[in-house]
């Protein structure tokens, strides 16, 4: 038993849609579960949607959800034929939730429309996905997943209610799959006890997948993107990147760690704990080989270049010349925590210590205005941090050509250079 996952990117388009049937006919005659995102830049859409909602805009709302509903029915109207009609209603119910969702005046907090509204452009997609592809003769059976997938109610960021989830599973997929070779659902998305939508964080949709992946105990899974593989560096900025055929779990989570747009690490432990393989594959050309991530030792893998711009360095001194010790750091982590700002650099000294952090959103001047009744602060922007595993020094020298070297630190198998 296999699963699939299709992000928003693989089904922005008639033609995509249609490679996506082109890709499940190469795997005749297997089980296979089949999680897929939102169209394109659907979920960015429903945001708008959501904030316009919240702020009380309610004819803004209303205007950003009708352009959703017409480009969904639109891509259903070119997609489907026979399946028109029962799609069309499908849909209607589906948007009726939405904006049954609009009808009165928020009284909860913001996260909790966010999911209650986001959540529906899976479900939007999946329908037409779904309808499509049994007309084509590849025969399905679409699930909600939110029938299947318990979580909290921390909304935005829910967290999986395992056993619960594993019960569903058993008692709602497991049997589908002995009917039909292939069952269609949603990733990002879960639901409370209480029955209220819940969206499951970052990446969630890869992690749908992994959790599906782990309690279906499938022989592997697979992400499919618009790239050939995993790459040692981004192609946008360095044409002359390739792709790694093999990593294992540490490796990737490393590369996560640092920076590298791959698989979120909550990806790959619900993977990791069965040693089920993770096979990231080209959606554009599905021969390529692509990259997959298992348990394996790796041979030698070429310099892995991950670069951050909008960084911030900010030199923390002690006030009196008395040495850093453990009180005064347990400090900065717990201001680090109440702003919720992850440090991607740190070193210390005696009388000093230096935070490397992404300047956004202004929480570099709130972190140095809340530290400087303990610190005497100095803060310089406009940074970028280059990481470097499995370094060479020719390529530390090249990356690092005509830029001044701020902050290092080097390990065996790692190296990372603020600059400026």
């Amino acid at each position: 038993m296999k699963v699939f996952k299709f992000g928003g990117a693989s089904i922005n388009s008639i033609e995509r849609i249609k490679q996506l049937a082109a890709i499940l006919q190469n795997y005749p005659n297997e089980k296979k579960v089949v999680v897929i995102s939102a169209m394109g830049k659907t979920t960015n859409a429903l945001e708008k949607v959501v904030e316009a909602f919240y702020q009380g805009r309610k004819a803004e709302a209303a205007e950003w959800f009708e352009r959703i509903k017409r480009q969904h029915q639109d891509t259903a109207k070119y997609l489907l034929v026979t399946n028109a009609n029962e799609t069309d209603i499908r849909l209607s119910h589906l948007f009726a939730e939405v904006e049954w969702t609009m009808h009165d005046e928020p009284a909860r907090a913001f996260n909790y429309y966010y999911d209650q509204i986001v959540c529906a452009g899976e479900l939007f997609s999946t329908t037409i996905i779904s309808a499509y592809l049994n007309e084509k003769g590849i025969r399905n059976k679409w699930v909600d997943v939110r029938d299947i997938f318990r979580t909290d109610d921390h909304f935005r960021a829910a967290g999986i209610d395992w056993p619960v989830t594993e019960r569903n599973i058993r008692e709602k997929i497991s049997p589908l799959l002995d009917e039909y070779d292939l069952v269609i659902t949603q990733g990002f998305i879960g639901a409370t006890d209480e029955n209220e939508s819940t969206t499951l964080g970052r990446e969630g949709s890869d992690y749908s997948a992994a959790v599906l992946g782990n309690l279906l105990n499938a022989s592997e899974v697979t992400i499919w993107k618009d790239v050939e593989g995993i790459m040692n560096a981004d192609p946008k900025t360095f044409p002359q990147a390739v792709v790694i055929p093999e990593l294992n779990y540490d490796e990737i989570i490393e590369m996560a760690y640092y920076g590298a747009q791959v698989i979120h690490p909550k990806t790959i432990k619900p993977l990791e704990n069965k040693a089920i393989p993770l096979f990231v594959k080209c959606f554009l050309d599905p021969l390529l080989p692509g990259t997959v991530i298992r348990h394996k030792a790796t041979g030698k893998l070429p310099p892995i270049i991950i670069v951050k711009n909008n960084q911030a360095l900010l030199n923390l001194h002690s006030k009196d010349f008395s040495f850093i010790e453990e009180s005064a750091i347990s400090q900065l982590y717990r201001f680090l925590a109440e702003k919720n700002i992850t440090v991607n650099l740190l070193q210390t000294g005696a009388v000093t210590v230096m935070v490397c952090t992404d300047d956004t959103n202004d929480n570099v001047n709130q972190l140095a205005a809340a530290l400087s009744g303990t610190f005497d602060v100095q803060v310089e922007k406009q940074l970028r941090l280059l990481t470097i595993r499995h370094y060479t020094t020719p390529v530390i020298t090249e990356m690092t050509e005509g830029k001044t070297i701020v902050l290092q630190q080097q390990s065996r198998h790692t190296v990372q250079c603020l600059t400026r």
